[in-house]
């Protein structure tokens, strides 16, 4: 990973730079995200409070963000049920890596410190996550970082006429 770029927790101060972030993400890369960007443009920043969870807290959601200086430029979400019988299960939501920092190893350290950080949680046992068929490049890193598929959703965005696929992927965090 570039030496400039810092992984943390993101905090409610964070939330503006978070929303344009991903206000961006979801404008260019439409195939990749179930959210569409203009109805998520609508939503106020507060909106996505729920989602960084508590710096203190190891079972809630959390959310991180790699900085390059002052700029936010890459983000990873895990969320988690509430309900008791599967607690044990995170979902990886919402990875976003501005285009100006791809390939330098800012995508693996965010899932590397989310993988990590959920190890760490209470009673979590497996992370999910979906990603869209066709996106090789996430595909390979999440394969490299030890996720399997265990299956396909066909037909699972509709964009216009075009439809993409999402491949389903888990990590087992306990043997």
């Amino acid at each position: 990973m570039r030496d400039d770029v810092l992984v943390r927790q993101l905090t409610a101060e964070d939330l503006a730079p978070y929303k344009a972030l991903r206000d961006e993400m979801l404008a260019l890369h439409p195939d990749a995200f179930t959210s569409d960007a203009e109805t998520e443009r609508q939503k106020p920043a507060s909106n996505y409070f729920v989602r960084f969870g508590s710096v203190h807290a190891v079972d809630g959601p959390f959310t991180l963000g790699a900085w390059r200086g002052t700029r936010l430029v890459g983000a990873i979400t895990c969320e988690r049920d509430g309900r008791r019988k599967v607690r044990h299960i995170g979902h990886v939501v919402g990875m976003m890596v501005c285009a100006d920092v791809r390939g330098h190893g800012v995508g693996r350290a965010l899932l590397d410190a989310c993988i990590a950080r959920s190890r760490e949680a209470d009673g979590l046992e497996l992370l999910t996550l979906s990603v869209t068929s066709s996106n090789v490049a996430a595909v390979r890193l999440y394969e490299r970082a030890g996720f399997e598929r265990y299956g396909r959703l066909p037909r699972a965005i509709k964009l216009g006429d075009t439809y993409h696929g999402k491949d389903l992927m888990v990590l087992a965090l306990r043997p």
